[in-house]
């Protein structure tokens, strides 16, 4: 999932579960960067470690910068811009749609994350009295 920086939803690609994010990075990358020019820096997270910082330079020209834990932290500790996008899942998980694995097929379910996403943002457009 890519987000910008407020946490609304740029892209999003469902995969087999033995496909690890950081191997289905490219794709989610190439379904955002027609609609995305005005990206330019990507925070990440430590997973994405090793060659991702300078294959998103060399194929996007983006930037890149991997969040790390603090060395001081203990426990969970809120770590910067690393929030965002898990805010993001907060939010999507509050529709019951996709707080389980109901979807057959990988396109339903992402077709699902834009349609949370929509009615999210429809409701901060037109909240209700």
């Amino acid at each position: 999932m890519l987000v910008d920086t407020p946490g609304l939803l740029l892209a999003a690609v469902v995969h087999p579960a033995d496909i690890q994010d950081r191997d289905g990075a490219d794709a989610v990358l190439a379904q955002a960067a027609p609609q995305t020019r005005h990206v330019q820096h990507l925070w990440a997270a430590s997973a994405y470690r090793g060659g991702f910082v300078p294959w998103v330079q060399a194929v996007w020209g983006w930037t890149s910068e991997i969040v790390q834990r603090t060395a001081d932290a203990v426990g969970f500790a809120v770590q910067p811009r690393r929030w965002v996008v898990e805010r993001t899942f907060a939010w999507l998980g509050r529709n019951r749609r996709l707080s389980k694995d109901y979807e057959e097929y990988p396109a339903s379910s992402e077709t699902w994350l834009y349609l949370a996403m929509s009615y999210l943002l429809l409701r901060r457009l037109c909240p209700t009295s």
